[in-house]
């Protein structure tokens, strides 16, 4: 199971430090996505024996400046997240092929509804179960983070809208174990397998787009080279 994280300088610890903390609560991989974070993903993979998948969150004001920092970002990282929060960013987000996860689509003003959960389906864009407000408000924001999980949940199970699950921790303190998550998620309707396969989708993406990314892609099911029993393609994730 992976996990996502803002690290330095967009959060407080560094990549090494949030992913000495995952490896000791039990994942396997560490999305970074913060755009400027200065690391070393094969020395912190090695020493820590944690995946680190390069990732990019953006932020825009708007669906016209959001669109610009799609097209430049896309080719320098493995997974290009896109922030949500208002009900025009969650659409222009959903919509798009090259959007890999909706981030934080209930934050905010934002909401979530049928037409976004089939869009999102439709193109491959995970939405993200944040449960970083539930973890870490309390009082009003808190109730009113939970009402949002709990309507996000029963839109991504009628339509089968893939999504990923995530602290949304920018300290290496928010760092949530799995067995954590799973057991807030079951508190608010979720089943321990729904929160474990949102975690999993993390590595499955990772592992899509850099397969995508090899020289011998072309298209999915389609590569460059010899045929051989042994190149089949690995199905491909919803």
């Amino acid at each position: 199971m992976y996990e996502a994280v803002a690290a330095y300088p967009d959060g407080t610890s560094t990549v090494s430090r949030c992913a000495k903390t995952a490896a000791s609560l039990g994942y396997d991989g560490l999305v970074v996505r913060t755009r400027d974070a200065d690391y070393d993903a094969e020395a912190i993979a090695d020493r820590y024996g944690v995946d680190i998948v390069a990732g990019i969150e953006v932020e825009a004001d708007s669906p016209d400046s959001l669109s610009g920092s799609i097209g430049n970002f896309r080719r320098d990282c493995t997974l290009l997240l896109v922030r949500g929060g208002t009900n025009a960013l969650n659409r222009y987000a959903v919509e798009q092929d090259r959007v890999d996860v909706l981030t934080r689509p209930m934050a905010g003003d934002g909401n979530f509804n049928h037409v976004l959960a089939r869009a999102a389906k439709t193109h491959g864009v995970r939405v993200e179960f944040d449960f970083g407000p539930v973890l870490r408000s309390s009082g009003g924001q808190r109730v009113q983070a939970l009402r949002g999980l709990r309507k996000l949940r029963e839109l991504v199970d009628q339509y089968d809208t893939p999504y990923v699950v995530s602290a949304s921790a920018t300290t290496h303190l928010w760092l949530r174990a799995p067995r954590e998550l799973i057991a807030l998620g079951e508190q608010i309707g979720f089943s321990a397998a729904q929160i474990e396969s949102g975690l999993e989708e993390w590595e499955r993406l990772a592992a899509r787009n850099r397969q995508r990314a090899a020289d011998s892609f072309i298209e999915p099911g389609v590569t460059r080279g010899r045929y051989t029993a042994d190149n089949s393609q690995p199905e491909e994730p919803r």
